[in-house]
């Protein structure tokens, strides 16, 4: 590998010493300026290309190995278009893309994605299951849920969903089948004062109250958080609407999650990003010493590991028995990637490492142990990211 100096790349020697440290090619930065940016075509507009070009001035080019998908040059702007403002279109990166089609989602799947937000995996799950099943986003972070939020309902994809703040490490809800309907298509409402109504945004005043003072104390706010999660949105089909609070914050057992879990698990962990391109730009106008403190701190590293295997293993266990989980990152290091799988299997006789079958003609490469996958800007033409796709396998009983 060639280790480039800092004469060759506008970073810091601490930062090209780090990477060139976790067998990383520096020149990978390099590659930033002619990177494309993609954004995914939601179904039902594919024959408005044509009409989506000339609002922003640019051709879209179909991106082969990725349904919907298409990349454009990486300084147009899509914001100002009719296309974007239509909900017809949004940035999502191809390589994130690719971490939610490995999870071959099927019809009338229950989905849950444990670090959901800003949102753009999300919308793109709720896309694939089509109206059917459901789908559950997990964030740790409100203000970044309610960005989610607003995302799901201007692309008009929340009938389906619901958002819980909580932390994703300790959430423990099952899924809910939505309820029936009557012949006018009315949902059917429990007699039950303390059943959920159709969502609204506007809350009684007392749990606003409420809201605002646990918001305003950061202990009270964790606490609360891992022992109650906050739903902060509901569509009309995602089964909360007839529930009890009680019936929607049951708590069951483990292995009560091994036949009513969910079908496909997301866990894009939070990491250091030091496989984002756009995210390391950013410490140009941030300051390179805020880089030094989130991504090569030593403790901050060795929390983050820490936290990773948490969410890996808290999703697993809210897997059902042949169940498919992801686990992915967008950072580039072994530490948070393979280290984090071989340690999770060692702890987990149930969980398998599969191959990702819709790989096949992806752009990128294996990883450092089998089944695993590594995008990178250069072999991939996309942001980096790590893909590792589990199963939950039976549960063994001895005769």
């Amino acid at each position: 590998m060639t280790t480039a100096t800092t004469s060759d790349l506008p970073l810091p020697k601490p930062f090209i010493n780090f990477l060139n440290e976790n067998g990383l090619d520096p020149s990978i930065y390099t590659a930033c300026d002619s990177l494309p940016r993609y954004i995914r075509l939601k179904p039902r507009y594919e024959d408005q290309v044509k009409e989506i070009e000339a609002e922003i001035g640019c051709e879209l080019s179909e991106v082969s190995w990725l349904p919907n998908f298409y990349s454009l040059e990486p300084d147009v702007q899509i914001a100002s278009s009719k296309a974007y403002r239509e909900g017809k279109i949004y940035g999502i990166d191809a390589s994130s893309g690719a971490a939610v089609m490995a999870l071959g989602i099927s019809p009338g799947d229950h989905v849950l994605d444990l670090c959901a937000a800003p949102g753009a995996k999300l919308c793109m799950i709720l896309d694939l299951l089509g109206g059917t099943g459901s789908a559950t986003g997990v964030d740790v972070a409100r203000h970044r849920l309610e960005a989610c939020r607003t995302m799901i309902q201007k692309y008009d994809l929340g009938d389906r969903c619901r958002l819980f703040v909580a932390d994703g490490a300790t959430f423990s809800l099952v899924p809910i089948s939505h309820r029936s309907t009557s012949k006018e298509g009315e949902l059917i409402l429990e007699e039950n004062l303390d059943s959920y109504r159709e969502w609204t945004s506007r809350r009684p005043w007392k749990e606003r109250k409420h809201a605002a003072k646990v918001r305003g104390n950061k202990s009270v706010q964790f606490f609360l958080l891992s022992v109650t999660p906050e739903l902060i949105y509901y569509g009309r089909h995602s089964g909360v609407i007839g529930c009890s609070r009680n019936e929607l914050f049951q708590v069951v057992a483990d292995r009560d999650f091994s036949s009513n879990g969910y079908d496909k698990v997301l866990v894009d962990a939070e990491c250091t990003h030091d496989g984002s391109i756009k995210h390391v730009q950013k410490f140009e106008h941030w300051g390179w010493e805020t880089l030094q403190r989130r991504v090569l701190d030593a403790d901050r590293t060795d929390s983050l590991i820490d936290l990773q295997l948490q969410l890996l293993r808290n999703g697993f266990r809210l897997l059902k028995i042949g169940g498919s989980l992801i686990y992915s990152t967008c950072s580039l290091t072994v530490a948070q990637n393979e280290d984090v799988v071989l340690k999770f299997l060692s702890d987990n006789k149930l969980a398998e490492l599969q191959q990702i079958e819709a790989a096949r003609n992806w752009p990128c490469k294996s990883g450092r142990i089998p089944n695993t996958l590594r995008f990178d800007p250069v072999t991939s033409k996309t942001s980096g990211l790590f893909v590792a796709k589990f199963t939950k396998l039976p549960i063994k009983h001895d005769c």
